[in-house]
C-alpha cells in the first residue's frame, strides 16, 4: 500500500452513533425559513467554530438565519448519543491499523467531550470537535489541525463520516483519503477531476474498517 496509514479520523453523529434527540443545530436549521442547506452553512461556519455561546453571537445567527432573537433556543442539555452495536468493535478493529481519533462539527452547546472520550476508550486517542479546533469541516484546516497535531501527512490521513461534502469534499480537498458511509445512499455527486479513484464507498463504519484492513494489506491500494 502507497502511501501507508498512519492515522484514522472518524465523524461522530451518523458515523459512530445517532443523538437521541434534537441538538442546537437541528433546532435552528428547522426554525430558519432559510433552506436547510443554507442555515446549516451559516451554522458551520458562525456557530460550530465558536468555544462559547454568547448573547451577541446568539443574536448574529439569529439575524443571519432569519429567526426571532426570543426563539434561539438556549441552556440545552447535550442530547445522548446512542453508538451503533457495532461501533466499538469497528474502532478497536481500526485502532489495530493506526491511532484513531474523532473529527466532527459541533456546537459547543452539545459537545460532551469527555463523557464521549470515557465512551470510545481506549480505542480514540483524540477528539477534535470543531467548536475546540476552531475549524470545521469541510474546511481544509480542520483535517490539518488534526494531522498537524500527530505530525502526519495528510496523504497518510484517512477520514470515516457520512456527509458527501463535509467529510468527503473536504478530506479531498485537504489532500487526505475519505471513506464515504453511505448507508446504501447513492454517490451524491462526482469528487473532483482526478480524485474519484480516491474515494472509498461503504454503508457502515464496521464495513469501512473491514475494507480498510483490506487495502492495508500489502496487496491493498488506497
Amino acid at each position: 500500500m502507497n502511501p501507508p496509514v498512519k492515522l484514522i479520523s472518524v465523524d461522530v453523529g451518523g458515523t459512530l452513533g445517532e443523538a437521541d434527540g434534537p441538538g442546537l443545530t437541528m433546532r435552528l436549521t428547522a426554525a430558519s425559513p432559510l433552506p436547510a442547506d443554507q442555515a446549516r452553512a451559516v451554522l458551520r461556519g458562525r456557530l460550530h467554530t465558536q468555544p462559547v455561546l454568547t448573547d451577541a453571537l446568539a443574536a448574529e445567527l439569529s439575524a443571519a438565519l432569519g429567526i426571532d432573537p426570543a426563539d434561539f433556543p438556549r441552556d440545552l442539555p447535550p442530547a445522548p448519543l446512542t453508538l451503533y452495536p457495532y461501533t466499538l468493535q469497528a474502532l478497536r478493529e481500526l485502532a489495530g491499523i493506526a491511532p484513531v481519533v474523532t473529527l466532527s462539527n459541533v456546537t459547543c452547546a452539545d459537545a460532551d467531550t469527555e463523557t464521549l472520550r470515557q465512551r470510545l476508550a481506549p480505542h480514540v486517542t483524540g477528539l477534535f470537535p470543531s467548536c475546540t479546533t476552531g475549524y470545521a469541516k469541510p474546511d481544509p484546516r480542520a483535517f490539518r489541525t488534526v494531522a498537524d497535531h500527530h505530525h502526519t501527512e495528510l496523504a497518510s490521513m484517512v477520514h470515516i463520516g457520512d456527509d458527501w461534502t463535509c467529510d468527503v469534499l473536504g478530506a479531498l480537498d485537504a489532500g487526505a483519503v475519505p471513506i464515504w458511509i453511505s448507508k446504501g445512499r447513492p454517490m451524491p455527486g462526482n469528487p473532483p477531476a482526478g480524485q474519484r479513484q480516491h474515494v472509498h464507498v461503504t454503508a457502515t463504519l464496521a464495513d469501512a474498517a473491514a475494507l480498510l484492513r483490506t487495502l492495508t494489506t500489502p496487496e491493498g491500494t488506497l
